[in-house]
């Protein structure tokens, strides 16, 4: 195999608990997440992660890939390493269980990029935040990145402050993070066995251990769609935007 798309999905959280279960549509919303996932036709495979028995049996429920791993991992890039010990491949995707893929396509440029660039280790998706809102929402995370395109910083703060006027609209060099990475095999597994970090520990971001480290993460911009589920209002979103897809289809 050269590429695994691995959704790691965990029960508990704080704002929306048991949330790869809830109903969207009559279905799961990880029902949905790896349905899209596996439009991804550059993916060699498909798979879950999970420790909980309830998530497995849902999977299970709609003939979906799945495997059980522990509970006591620290982040779902972890989570995936763990699989990645189970599995060879050249390349592992993480999809968040909590990220509706709209356009799966949005991947494709990604993971090309990293068949055909031996020298890259880890990667990520960014998109252009234009909203004044979503700049100081903690919730969204932020990425300034060098003249390569490579990762400078993530931070739940507004990066970069704007030191001699107010924040513009539209924002220009101001990007949204996306939680999707991809990883060769190597990097991933190392990732899993390093110690939390301090920078990680403070922002609540795992993709900052590998900054640590000195890993360079390439980002490429996206503009592909996505939808973020952290609330109950969120799938109320989500199913206004899935019902409208459907009627343009």
């Amino acid at each position: 195999m050269r590429v695994v798309a691995v959704i790691p999905a965990r029960y508990d959280s704080t704002r929306l608990p048991g949330k790869p279960l809830q109903d969207l549509l009559g279905r799961p919303l990880i029902q949905h997440v790896y349905e899209q996932a596996c439009r991804l036709k550059i993916a060699d495979r498909v798979v879950v992660a999970t420790d909980d028995e309830r998530i497995l049996k849902a999977v299970k429920g709609f003939s979906g890939e799945v495997y059980l791993t522990s509970n006591r991992v620290r982040t779902g890039s972890d989570r995936v390493a763990e699989l990645a010990q189970r599995m060879k491949a050249e390349l592992f995707l993480n999809l968040q269980g909590d990220e509706l893929l709209l356009d799966p396509e949005m991947l494709i440029p990604l993971v090309t990029l990293f068949l055909n660039k031996k020298s890259l280790m880890v990667g990520s998706l960014m998109r252009s935040l234009v909203s004044e809102r979503d700049f100081v929402n903690p919730n969204i995370v932020k990425v300034v990145s060098d003249l390569n395109g490579f990762a400078l910083y993530f931070s739940r703060a507004p990066i970069p402050f704007f030191r001699d006027h107010s924040t513009p609209l539209p924002l220009k060099n101001v990007y949204h993070h996306l939680g999707i990475y991809i990883y060769r095999r190597k990097a991933l597994l190392e990732f899993s066995g390093w110690p939390t970090g301090v920078l990680e520990d403070l922002e609540r971001l795992e993709q900052l251990r590998f900054l640590e480290h000195g890993f360079r993460i390439k980002l490429l911009e996206t503009a592909g769609r996505s939808l973020r589920i952290d609330v109950p209002e969120d799938l109320k979103i989500a199913g206004a935007v899935l019902n409208q897809k459907g009627r343009e289809e």
